[in-house]
Parts: C-alpha cells; structure tokens; sequence
C-alpha cells in the first residue's frame, strides 16, 4: 500500500498511542491489527480507527518490503553531486520530474552547499554506474556537473 499521490487530510495532534502504532509499525510494517492493538494496549477497533487517521493524514505515508539489494546483486552504492547550471525555480523542477524517472537513483536530496543535488545511485557494479552516470544522469536537465563519492562498506541503510 503507497499513498504517496494522495493528498493527506490536516494533520492533527498526535498522542502516545499514535506514537506507539508509528514505532510498532516502524519496526514490523506487517503487523496485523489485531497484533497492533496488543502490542500498543489498545483494543482492536480504536486502534484500527487511529491507524487509519494516521494514514490518512499522512503521518503513515505506505507499507511496504524491504529488500535486501546484496541477493540482488545490486550492492554497489555511489553517492553523486550534482550541480546545475540553473537554479530557477522551473529548472529545478524539470530536474526533479526527470530524475525520478532513473530507476537507479535511490535518493535525491537538495542540499545546501557548493552543490545541488545529492543523489544515492545503486547498481550492480563500477561499470553499471558509469553507464548511469554517462548516460542518464549527465543528461538530466541542467547538469553542469557531478562528482561521485563510492561507499565502500555501508553501517546503516534504510530509512527511519
């Protein structure tokens, strides 16, 4: 389930026991609700009435699996600069729209720096990459240049 088309309804305050289902679901997104409600002390309708105004204010943005990239063969992660050549507000937003389209970049963060754009590209291998690099990154619009970073043991991967 991925909401992230919809437009959350105003969010709310939020208490401990939102709190609770947030982490609970943060740490196992296949919790079932009957589950969720033992774990966060709450019967099961009125946590299933907050888990949905959770979700529908956006604070629940999807669910979804996590993969392990290794088994997929696609443990090579580089991290790019990006710096554009305009800086406008309609450049910025033909880049964004154009970068999302390369299954390959992982993140893209505007970054306040020297730079623009800081993407996490991951692919299966050095040559993967420069074929990314040369051949879809480069020709984003506006690109001026990039300049890339190759991890060479990940600690932490993954999202909150």
């Amino acid at each position: 389930m991925d909401r992230t088309d919809a437009k959350p309804a105003p969010a709310g305050p939020i208490d401990l026991f939102d709190r609770r289902i947030v982490e609970a679901l943060r740490a196992d997104g296949r919790l079932s609700v009957t589950e969720l409600a033992k774990r966060v002390g709450l019967s099961k309708t009125p946590c299933q009435v907050r888990l949905r105004r959770l979700i529908d204010q956006g604070y629940i943005l999807g669910f979804r699996a996590i993969i392990d990239p290794a088994r997929l063969g696609l443990d090579h992660i580089a991290f790019t600069e990006v710096k554009l050549s305009d800086t406008r507000e309609a450049a910025l937003d033909e880049f964004r729209r154009a970068v999302l389209r390369i299954p390959e970049v992982e993140e893209c963060h505007m970054i306040a720096s020297s730079f623009d754009y800081l993407l996490k590209v991951r692919t299966a291998d050095i040559r993967r990459y420069r074929e990314v690099l040369g051949e879809r990154i480069s020709a984003l619009p506006h690109v001026a240049n990039t300049s890339t970073f190759v991890a060479m043991e990940t600690i932490r991967d993954g999202g909150l």
